[in-house]
């Protein structure tokens, strides 16, 4: 009989202060791009600090983004009427995933499957809830949880 090993968390994987150091390296970036920079043109210092909570948290590494007073209602309301586009969207990923590579974030596949399907779900639901006939979020949408697999059907929040 052998020993089942625990399969880790993406956050576990990936780990909380790589998260951190992704996110901070990635809005450094932001302020000289000329796609993304205007959108973030009056971002908050503490910012990159609260993706990377939101990140960790959703890739299961414990609660820090709620435990800080997000929730994912207000993760939703933060892009309402801000009118995303698909090019800063698309632009928003390459530059997070060149970014990964920059700050050593796992680049195994399976890490990396898994980071990029959660980019391109986040972020197209950005888009979604950025557009004017978009309704508030509910106080209940339940924080995302993202794994090694796909999610499942259509996401109800």
């Amino acid at each position: 009989m052998t020993d089942k090993k625990e399969v880790p968390t993406l956050a576990e994987w990936a780990r909380p202060e790589q998260i951190d150091a992704l996110t901070k390296r990635f809005y450094e970036h932001v302020a000289d791009d000329p796609v993304l920079a205007p959108i973030f043109a009056n971002m908050a210092p503490n910012h990159a600090a609260l993706v990377a909570a939101f990140i960790t948290e959703v890739f299961q590494g414990g609660t820090p983004y709620t435990a800080s007073g997000g929730s994912h209602g207000h993760m939703i309301a933060r892009h309402m009427g801000r009118h995303l586009t698909e090019p800063q969207r698309r632009r928003w990923i390459d530059l997070m995933v060149d970014t990964a590579d920059e700050v050593g974030l796992p680049s195994d596949p399976e890490f990396r499957s898994a980071f990029v399907s959660y980019l391109e779900w986040g972020t197209r639901l950005a888009v979604n809830n950025s557009q004017d006939d978009v309704g508030a979020p509910s106080g209940t949408t339940a924080m995302p949880k993202w794994n090694w697999g796909p999610p499942g059907g259509p996401w109800q929040g």
